[in-house]
């Protein structure tokens, strides 16, 4: 495998969608040990990467990408390679369950669907922000709790495990804007039309904090009825040092755009992927 193949599957960048998943085995009553961990591998080590390199592929940015601050050019070894992978995840999926496995086929489709010139959803600001807010969010969620606790989807039907799902796209639909604030003429140059575009480098910010707000305040909610005071108390206080670094940089933005950037942008994304990561383990684990 090329250097640049491995590069744009970018394997460490699924730590930032991790959070979904330890979510999902924080509010499982039955946990499944073997389920999980092959769900894990899956998602985090097959499908995530196929579809980053599946997106690199048919995007070929020049400028810097999520977990890339100079992406290598992209060759065919990566589309084949990414397709290669995508198939692993599915056979090792039926391990599962049926249900399983169509569910993640599913989540393939609408990745691909997002970079494909036939469709490139990346190109309609809205229908690309709820393609990636809803699948990466609830559609994740549900999928890693059927696979988390061996149950069918029809018994996720309950609120108990409906909310957090929804929480966890509302939560997404307000930072994936985000991702995209360094990368207004990228974007541009190909025609692309993306959610953060449209609310301009400011309005982005805006967006997130008040999106932010409402999926905290949801969260702290779901937490402290389900489980204690105590635990929705945490999770805001986990919260902290994620807003407190948010606020910091929209104050650095104000000052010059500029710093609108790559790295600010991964930070903000390791803060938060650290911080929630920490606080659904913990959960998890008391």
């Amino acid at each position: 495998m090329k250097k640049s193949t491995l590069l744009h599957l970018r394997i460490p960048f699924s730590f930032f969608l991790l959070p979904v998943f330890l979510l999902a085995l924080s509010v499982s009553d039955s946990i499944n040990d073997s389920n999980t961990l092959l769900s894990f591998f899956i998602l985090h080590l097959l499908l995530y990467p196929a579809s980053n390199g599946y997106n690199s592929y048919f995007d070929k940015d020049e400028g810097s990408i999520g977990g890339l601050r100079n992406p290598p050019k992209v060759s065919k070894e990566l589309y084949w390679t990414s397709l290669v992978i995508d198939l692993l995840a599915l056979v090792l999926g039926m391990w599962i369950s049926i249900e399983f496995v169509i569910m993640i086929f599913i989540y393939g489709i609408i990745s691909k669907a997002y970079s494909h010139p036939a469709i490139r959803l990346k190109k309609y600001p809205i229908i690309g922000w709820l393609a990636a807010g809803i699948f990466q969010g609830y559609f994740t969620f549900l999928l890693s709790y059927i696979a988390i606790n061996d149950v069918d989807l029809i018994d996720t039907f309950n609120w108990s495990i409906q909310i957090p799902g929804i929480l966890s796209s509302l939560l997404l639909l307000g930072s994936y804007p985000m991702t995209q604030i360094y990368q207004h003429e990228e974007d541009a140059k190909r025609g692309d039309i993306t959610i953060s575009q449209k609310l301009g480098i400011l309005g982005t910010f805006h967006f997130t904090t008040f999106t932010f707000f409402l999926s905290s305040v949801g969260f702290f909610s779901y937490f402290q009825f389900q489980f204690s005071m105590t635990d929705g108390l945490l999770f805001l206080l986990a919260m902290t040092p994620v807003l407190a670094y948010f606020g910091w940089w929209y104050l650095q933005v104000r000052k010059n755009h500029i710093n609108a950037d790559f790295t600010s942008t991964m930070r903000l994304n390791l803060i938060s992927s650290l911080m929630l990561n920490g606080f659904f383990i913990y959960l998890w684990l008391s």
